[in-house]
């Protein structure tokens, strides 16, 4: 404590006077010194700035104006769709072919085949020869049996005159009863003889008819696969292909869940691939088993014949399944990726919300919407592709 108090006594009595005078100097050197509440003053400065930024920052926002929180928003249309009366259609691949195709072969016996009367695209009459085939070793036999019968009928006659004579002779005690007998069944069995000749002579002229390919039924030919020069037997695949009366159908692809929709006598709109040709038809058949690798079944379009449809061609059918209520949005409005379809929902809180929702049939209006919608939703409407889930959006009312 006394080493202390005469370093401060010795500070008071000279050293300090000179310390002083020097320090002075060097003051008036450097300039004026910097006020002490412009520097408090400053530092408040920085420090607010430094906690309007903190906020902000911790906020995930910027600054916006007091009297407009979305300002800095993008603006995106939006419209309430509401709901409406929707045509039902399902649109279905298939495949066209003759609605009663009837293969058409030899019947006889065969042979080389003379002449064919008809080409693929002709309309045929039941009954009309299509191809014949040779027949002249079966002409000959036929001629044969026509002989034979003119024996049979000769020992028919000649057996009926010695009846006759016996029966005259009989009264007179020459010829006996039993000769009579005799007589008798010789002479049926002569008269049966000309009979057996006679359907054995119908059975050859059958045949050698059968010669001729026939048309069973008036129709369209589909096929020619012979020509003349050829042999053909029974074993020989069908010579022609015929369209019963021309009908042909359309074979449709469909779902087990739209062939639930469907029934026997809804009308469809059948296009051939290829053509801009649309053509009339009616469901007559629907499948009543399912494809267990495919799980799809089979709508059969009857279709009235026509040169634009080939069977053995594609074509989509479009099938009216009656209406029902549903909301429709413009395509602008529905997005896809590999999660499905979806649209953007903006709520009361201006986030735009992505809502799955199934889609239906396509109308002139737009998409119809059949799940994930009431029709009460803000929907945006367009750039919708630009937005993300729960990002804040200044939605603007479509105009009428």
């Amino acid at each position: 404590m006394n080493y202390e108090t005469t370093i401060r006594a010795e500070a008071a009595e000279g050293v300090n006077a000179d310390y002083t005078g020097d320090y002075a100097g060097a003051r008036r050197l450097g300039g004026p010194a910097i006020p002490r509440w412009l520097l408090i003053g400053v530092l408040g400065v920085l420090g607010a700035l430094l906690g309007i930024l903190a906020y902000f920052v911790l906020a995930g926002g910027e600054p916006a104006p007091a009297d407009d929180d979305n300002s800095q928003a993008p603006s995106v249309t939006v419209v309430t769709p509401g709901t409406t009366m929707v045509a039902g259609e399902i649109e279905a691949p298939g495949t066209l072919a003759a609605r009663r195709p009837m293969p058409v072969g030899v019947v006889g016996e065969g042979g080389q085949v003379l002449r064919v009367s008809v080409d693929a695209g002709d309309w045929v009459q039941a009954g009309q020869v299509l191809a014949v085939i040779d027949r002249s070793v079966q002409v000959q036999q036929a001629e044969a049996q026509a002989a034979q019968i003119e024996v049979a009928r000769a020992d028919a006659n000649l057996a009926q005159a010695n009846l006759d004579r016996a029966l005259q002779l009989v009264a007179r005690g020459f010829v006996s009863k039993a000769d009579v007998d005799r007589l008798t069944a010789t002479r049926d069995a002569a008269v049966a003889r000309v009979k057996v000749a006679q359907a054995q002579l119908s059975e050859q002229r059958a045949r050698n008819q059968r010669l001729n390919i026939i048309a069973p039924a008036t129709g369209y030919v589909l096929s020619r696969n012979v020509e003349p020069g050829q042999t053909v037997g029974a074993g020989t695949p069908a010579l022609f292909t015929i369209a019963s009366g021309g009908e042909m159908e359309m074979l449709a692809q469909l779902s087990e869940e739209q062939l639930a929709k469907l029934s026997v006598g809804t009308m469809a709109t059948i296009t051939p691939t290829g053509s801009n040709e649309t053509f009339k038809g009616q469901i007559w058949q629907i499948s009543p088993v399912i494809d267990q690798t495919t799980r799809q079944g089979t709508a059969r379009i009857a279709l009235s014949f026509a040169p634009g449809l080939r069977p053995g061609g594609f074509a989509t059918a479009r099938i009216n399944s009656g209406s029902f209520t549903a909301t429709v949005l413009p395509e602008s409005a529905v997005q896809a990726d590999e999660d499905g379809s979806y649209v953007y929902v903006v709520g009361d809180d201006n986030k735009a919300v992505r809502r799955p929702v199934k889609t239906g049939a396509v109308t002139p209006n737009g998409i119809a919407i059949t799940e994930g919608l009431t029709g009460k939703e803000r929907i945006v409407l367009k750039a919708g592709g630009f937005l993300n889930p729960g990002e804040t959006v200044n939605p603007q009312v479509q105009k009428k």
